[in-house]
């Protein structure tokens, strides 16, 4: 009998295969989906960027082999010629050894780019090449939820197209801080993800995106009340952006999101969750 451990900030679990949280699709069964996944998720924000080299090949498979998070995000951008690839920014110049434009190159030059390691990373980490998006979705299609920010409004089918083809459809969740992407995203048959600011998140009614949003991806640094309006507004998964600390997700699960996307998996894996005051204790502290 085969057993893996998944170690979460809320709970260790044993799990066996072929039918457990995380199996290997080499165990059979098929690819994990999205109704695989825990009451509580973690979510490895561009592989853990205060961990890892955002958005590198090395830095997600870090990620997924530590087994600190059960969704891996990576951001996506398109070339001039069309092919996807795993970047944030819209130039080079802040990750990688070049300059310019992103959009600018192809996928023949897409060769060349070197991801510069930050030097504030723990470990020892080599420049790479960038991954494309159709690479990353064939190393971790189905073995671990993943999710993917759509930099690119425009590139959605192509997405849509890379998804598809690969059977992920249940595997991917799509984000873009757009409420018409996201629904574009539904209709298109992907899972929809929609990421909103604090500001943004005064005057939002989140109940008008609940029919097309699988997932609602909120700032932690938004008031309470705003908060507390996202958890109520019948999208089934609320998680908040971008967590570093212990402190600030404690909050937010006592607020009632039930995940957190974090730049530091490894940190809030480490550190259980602070256990909730009585009701008595908080409203005497607060006073």
């Amino acid at each position: 009998m085969v057993i893996r451990t998944v170690l979460t900030a809320l709970t260790t679990l044993a799990l066996t295969a072929p039918s457990g949280f995380l199996t290997p699709i080499e165990w059979g069964g098929g690819p994990l989906t999205v109704d695989a996944l825990p009451r509580v998720v973690y979510t490895a924000h561009r592989g853990g960027a205060l961990e890892v080299p955002e958005n590198s090949m090395s830095g997600l498979m870090a990620a997924y082999e530590r087994g600190t998070a059960q969704v891996i995000d990576f951001d996506t951008r398109m070339l001039g010629d069309g092919t996807m690839v795993v970047m944030h920014d819209a130039t080079l110049d802040r990750t990688t050894y070049g300059t310019g434009p992103v959009r600018m190159l192809d996928r023949g030059t897409w060769q060349d780019v070197r991801l510069r390691p930050g030097t504030e990373l723990p470990g020892r980490w080599r420049p790479e090449r960038p991954p494309t998006v159709g690479e990353v979705l064939d190393r971790f299609g189905g073995r671990i939820m993943l999710m993917l920010e759509a930099k690119d409004p425009q590139s959605l089918k192509k997405l849509a197209r890379l998804i598809r083809v690969r059977g992920l459809t249940r595997s991917v969740f799509v984000n873009s801080n757009s409420p018409a992407v996201a629904r574009r995203a539904h209709h298109l048959g992907l899972l929809a993800q929609l990421w909103r600011s604090k500001t943004q998140m005064r005057t939002d009614r989140p109940e008008r995106w609940a029919s097309y949003v699988d997932v609602l991806d909120v700032d932690y640094k938004a008031r309470d009340a705003d908060l507390l309006r996202a958890v109520n507004s019948g999208i089934p998964r609320v998680w908040a952006h971008t967590v570093t600390t212990p402190r600030q997700r404690d909050r937010v699960l006592r607020l009632g999101c039930n995940g957190v996307i974090t730049d530091a998996p490894g940190l809030l894996s480490r550190t259980p969750v602070a256990p909730s005051e009585p009701a008595g204790l908080r409203a005497r502290g607060a006073a």
